[in-house]
């Protein structure tokens, strides 16, 4: 009787100096990022019979569990995944923004300031200093331009290198989750699980969510199997794959993602990775930064057209027709996809600078046809032959060379290096074509209730320009070389006729008469009006209904939206994944208030049990003095 309480005073203190020896674990790990809350199970040891009953034979310990809820465990690792995505989109699209300054130092301020400079011309055709201020505000604003897709293109330079790091830390993270499930599946054979082990794989499952949104599937042997990318097995138990970092097939200018496994790639869409920092760097290289890349480009371009296209309409101080503004922007060529089988080669031109729509775009040639996809929102446009050439979007893509296969896809980048590659041609005042090709003449006897307000080309002339008599008639109308009915006269409404635009103001009186004709070389040096057709670009609808002088205001407008649109996902996705990791810490966490409870407990429970083996030795060494008489 006397051996068995000196067993069960034992038991006792070893169980409770290990559940003491657990609280001290708890509050030691209390800091340590990952780790669960472990707590002693305890079961009675047993009994045995004597002949007046059955009597216990103390305590021993069950397990050593660890705190943990595997639906909140979830939860945390999918809204940290969703919350890392939305704050690195966020940083991303702050440095983008800072691109684009409002102000004077701004493309907005820039493109004004070159298109006002043509107001001092029109003022006075043969001020040379005037149209020196015009070729270097001209200049200004190409600088600016360059700088700022030179900055774009240090974001996407950047953001790629970022791509490839989150690559590596996710390949590295998967080996070691490879390694833990290994030394996982050792253990098993013991009813005990590692919970330090699991506390470590927890881990980093959730530093490889914050990467790339997972699945997590329990597997044999106490192990996981992690996917990403919505199937693919980037942990198969103690077998690690990997992620890679590739040239687009659509678009080797660009960056794609592929799965690696036994040597055999995959591609790996951007859209299939759900959340975490890879998937946010994705969608901003190839949406918000693309998207803006194409805006700007767009807005080059446009500029660059229209300027370059009234320029080849006026005459410069030395009566010769324009030559172009700027350098002309060249075709983009179209890039053929790495599966192509055609000898086909593509090209895209601008025909319409106020029809182009900020995109790229893909040919697929298939069964005798061709579509064009305008990849920024998925519209398709189907054309049969397939013919040589084809017009859409302001833009006209030729088949320059060679013949397309079926099967066959190109993708065209139609503004991807205009701002980047945007030069001044002008370098000399004499060549800026301020002078309209054809003079307005009034009719002697006019009265003076009309003024000429502008007249100038706004396409090619005939040649020769024909002499066009304009004149006004008593029920308020005008005719044209004398030609029935009259069209009602509107001040401020162009009239076009020739190809050239002639607008007046004021009150006409019946008779009065204006001839339009050929410029003289004697009046070129009098003579603003294309400078005036320039002063009017500011206004024409360009960007999609929004006018050209207003073109940075959009561009900046859709960042700014971006921005705000980010910020607010961001904060919202940060609260709930912070909410998620709360719930799941107050279930895992150590709280020292309740640790410092336990650790009473089991210190009272550790000196009682002390006690009680010295009363049970003190009984047995009485007893045995007594037989030993």
């Amino acid at each position: 009787m006397s051996s068995s309480a000196l067993s069960i005073g034992a038991k006792a203190l070893t169980t409770n100096l290990t559940a003491l020896q657990v609280v001290g674990h708890n509050i030691a790990n209390v800091n340590t990022p990952g780790y669960s809350r472990q707590r002693v199970q305890l079961e009675t040891a047993g009994y045995q019979f004597f002949g007046n009953g059955y009597m216990g034979k103390g305590v021993s310990i069950d397990t050593v569990e660890r705190a943990h809820d595997a639906y909140l465990t979830r939860e945390a690792r999918l809204t940290s995944a969703i919350a890392a995505a939305d704050a690195i989109r966020l940083s991303r699209l702050q440095q983008l923004e800072s691109a684009f300054p409002l102000g004077s130092n701004g493309l907005g301020a820039s493109l004004n300031d070159m298109l006002n400079a043509w107001s001092d011309i029109g003022s006075a055709p043969g001020n040379l200093t005037a149209r020196v201020v015009a070729i270097a505000r001209g200049d200004e604003f190409a600088s600016r331009m360059r700088n700022t897709a030179g900055q774009l293109d240090l974001l996407r330079d950047s953001t790629q290198q970022q791509v490839q790091g989150s690559v590596d830390t996710i390949n590295r993270l998967a080996q070691d989750l490879a390694s833990i499930n290994q030394r996982i599946i050792e253990t098993q054979g013991s009813r005990h699980t590692p919970n330090d082990l699991l506390d470590q794989r927890d881990q980093l499952l959730r530093q490889l969510s914050e990467k790339v949104q997972t699945s997590v599937v329990p597997a044999e042997g106490g192990s996981v199997s992690v996917f990403v990318g919505g199937s693919q097995p980037l942990v198969l138990g103690a077998r690690a794959n990997s992620l890679s970092v590739v040239r687009d097939p659509g678009d080797t200018s660009r960056i794609a993602l592929a799965f690696v496994q036994a040597g055999a790639s995959t591609p790996l869409a951007e859209t299939s990775l759900g959340g975490g920092e890879l998937a946010g760097l994705m969608g901003f290289l190839n949406r918000d930064l693309t998207d803006v890349q194409n805006q700007l480009g767009r807005m080059a371009l446009s500029t660059a057209t229209l300027l370059n296209g009234q320029q080849a309409l006026g005459l410069d101080l030395n009566g010769q027709p324009g030559q172009p503004f700027f350098v002309p922007p060249v075709a983009a060529l179209g890039i053929p996809s790495v599966g192509n089988t055609g000898t086909g080669s593509i090209s895209a031109q601008v025909i319409d600078a106020t029809a182009l729509r900020a995109s790229d775009y893909e040919l697929r040639y298939e069964a005798g046809s061709v579509s064009v996809v305008r990849l920024s929102d998925g519209q398709v446009s189907s054309f049969a032959g397939p013919p040589v050439s084809l017009d859409l979007d302001g833009l006209r893509f030729s088949l320059d060379a060679g013949t397309p296969a079926d099967g066959d896809r190109f993708r065209v980048r139609p503004y991807e290096a205009v701002a980047r590659n945007l030069q001044m041609a002008l370098t000399s005042p004499d060549r800026l074509a301020a002078a309209s090709p054809v003079n307005v003449i009034p009719g002697t006897g006019n009265s003076s209730g009309l003024s000429i307000e502008s007249l100038y080309a706004q396409s090619a002339l005939p040649a020769p320009v024909p002499s066009t008599s304009i004149e006004f008639q008593a029920d308020g109308t005008y005719t044209i070389d004398g030609a029935l009915p009259g069209t009602p006269f509107m001040p401020g409404v162009p009239i076009e006729v020739n190809g050239w635009s002639l607008t007046l103001r004021g009150s006409p009186s019946p008779g009065d008469r204006f001839t339009v004709e050929a410029a003289t070389p004697a009046s070129v040096a009098q003579n603003a009006g294309n400078a005036a057709a320039v002063l009017d670009m500011r206004t024409r609808p360009t960007f999609e209904g929004v006018a050209l002088a207003d073109g940075y205001i959009s561009l900046f407008s859709d960042v700014g939206t971006r921005v705000q649109g980010a910020q607010f996902a961001a904060n919202f996705s940060g609260q709930v994944a912070k909410a998620a990791e709360s719930a799941r810490s107050e279930v895992a966490g150590v709280n020292l208030d309740e640790e410092a409870a336990r650790l009473l407990q089991f210190q009272q429970a550790y000196q009682a049990s002390a006690k009680f083996l010295q009363i049970a030795q003190s009984t047995f060494d009485s007893l045995l003095q007594t037989v030993g008489r």
